[in-house]
């Protein structure tokens, strides 16, 4: 998968990460996760890492201004689907300090 897909569920946007989360990616990621903000209704943002095998900086960067963006919203932001790899980058970047992980 080379583009993340969106999917709403009542209240919620599910955004499907693509394999790679990087500086090509996060841009449009971040300008698709806004238009649908834009839209209303969203109270639960779920970045789905379960494609995703890699992720940068750029990546880090989106989750923490989407964060930003839905606390500002009154919601809120949740990650699932992360592979080891991937809970590593999110260990040491500190996102496990202000999101929930749903994976079990």
């Amino acid at each position: 998968m080379k583009h993340a897909i969106y999917e709403v569920v009542d209240d919620r946007l599910v955004v499907h990460l693509p394999g790679e989360v990087d500086d090509h990616s996060s841009g449009r990621i971040q300008e698709e996760t806004e238009k649908y903000l834009q839209g209303g209704g969203i109270r639960y943002m779920i970045f789905d890492f379960t494609n995703t095998s890699f992720m940068d900086s750029s990546g880090i960067g989106v989750l923490l201004g989407r964060y930003k963006r839905m606390k500002q919203l009154g919601g809120n932001v949740a990650v699932f689907g992360e592979d080891n790899r991937i809970k590593r980058i999110l260990n040491i970047s500190g996102i496990y300090q202000i999101m929930e992980s749903l994976t079990k």
